[in-house]
């Protein structure tokens, strides 16, 4: 075992430390901490308590993981953040972690978090997602697989980010946005497909073809959503995404931009 740690970090002593990490100069590690293999804490990084880095996580110098969350509701409670492999934490991001009512704050794989973000308390982050410097995410938001959010953007807490969408520089965003689609602005309105993400990811012509679709049916047409719905599910191809297209629609609580 191949573990590197710097002369003056500060590393609990239950805290659980796997093979070939690094642990850079004034590192904090706190307690009940658990570090994969493969990972890297950089010069003056904070793991503060109950925080699991999965294999080959990068955390950026001046970050803090596993902060208290910051809700007046919280009392202490035994709460978590749950890191997945293979993701990168930039420098001076915050990811607090979770109140009673999930017990913790989770980011998936291969995910990049990029300098000054703060992902709050119960945040829920799928896999291979991108959030871009300065963006400020509060709580309980849910961002599926695979979105981009650019920089110095604002998510309401409650708020839900499809799968494969794409939100533009400085927007404020207080409404679910659907996925595979693009939105901009403040308050946020729907630009149509994110062609250019789903092109990347390969997505099947006939699929983004039915997704356009079912965007216009929404959104681009003068139907109510129920009325929406009878035609998406008489007249469009019903591919897996689609089928995420109108589930995501169907649960929205805080509503959908348009």
């Amino acid at each position: 075992m191949s573990v590197r740690i710097h002369p003056t970090a500060l590393v609990s002593d239950d805290a659980q430390i796997g093979e070939n990490v690094e642990i850079g100069a004034f590192a904090i590690i706190g307690p009940e901490c658990v570090i994969g293999d493969g990972c890297v804490i950089s010069q003056r990084a904070t793991l503060e308590k109950l925080a699991t880095l999965a294999a080959n996580v990068r955390v950026g110098s001046g970050s803090i993981v596993g902060g208290d969350p910051q809700d007046l509701k919280f009392q202490g409670e035994r709460t978590f953040v749950e890191i997945g492999e293979g993701t990168v934490i930039r420098e001076f991001a915050t990811i607090n972690r979770g109140t009673a009512h999930s017990e913790r704050t989770v980011v998936g794989r291969g995910c990049l978090l990029m300098s000054y973000v703060h992902l709050a308390h119960d945040c829920q982050v799928g896999d291979h997602v991108i959030i871009s410097n300065g963006t400020q995410v509060a709580g309980h938001v849910l961002i599926e697989d695979r979105v981009t959010i650019s920089g110095l953007v604002t998510v309401h807490q409650f708020v839900k980010l499809g799968a494969h969408s794409f939100v533009g520089g400085s927007s404020k965003v207080t409404q679910d946005v659907p996925p595979y689609l693009k939105a901009v602005g403040n308050p946020v309105k729907l630009y149509g497909l994110n062609s250019v993400g789903l092109t990347r990811s390969n997505f099947d012509p006939a699929v983004v073809r039915e997704l356009k679709r079912a965007y216009r049916l929404f959104f681009r047409s003068d139907l109510i959503v129920s009325r929406a719905m009878e035609r998406a599910r008489t007249e469009l191809h019903l591919y897996p995404e689609v089928e995420h297209f109108l589930s995501f629609v169907t649960k929205s609580e805080r509503g959908l931009a348009i």
